[in-house]
């Protein structure tokens, strides 16, 4: 199994439950097929660089789990259809660093 980070960006119109729905579903979905999470950390909402689809800010959350091509593919897949995610990214590592967390808000 390898070590991956997911970035999800989300719409920014979105409510604080359909944000939690959202984390929910993709972390069960790392877990059910035959992934494992290691991590979720929650960006908040962000400006985005360029507009994406008519939005400047979206809601990042960032997934960091162990898991094979099965769950990428399922990931990429609800992905796809889902329609209130407006980008996303997964990056594959070797060793995963759960240590630092770089856009941690200060309280």
């Amino acid at each position: 199994m390898a070590f991956y980070e997911n970035t999800i960006v989300a719409k920014q119109d979105l409510a604080e439950k359909e944000l939690k729905t959202i984390k929910d579903k993709y972390n069960e979905l790392i877990n059910n097929s035959s992934g494992k999470v290691v991590k979720i950390e929650e960006w908040g909402l962000l400006n985005l660089a360029t507009k994406i689809k008519n939005y400047k800010k979206g809601f990042y959350i960032h997934y960091k789990f162990e898991g094979n091509k099965e769950t990428l593919n399922e990931i990429e897949k609800k992905i796809k259809i889902d329609g209130s995610i407006i980008r996303s990214l997964t990056v594959k590592y070797k060793k995963l660093d759960t240590k630092n967390e770089f856009f941690k808000k200060e309280k």
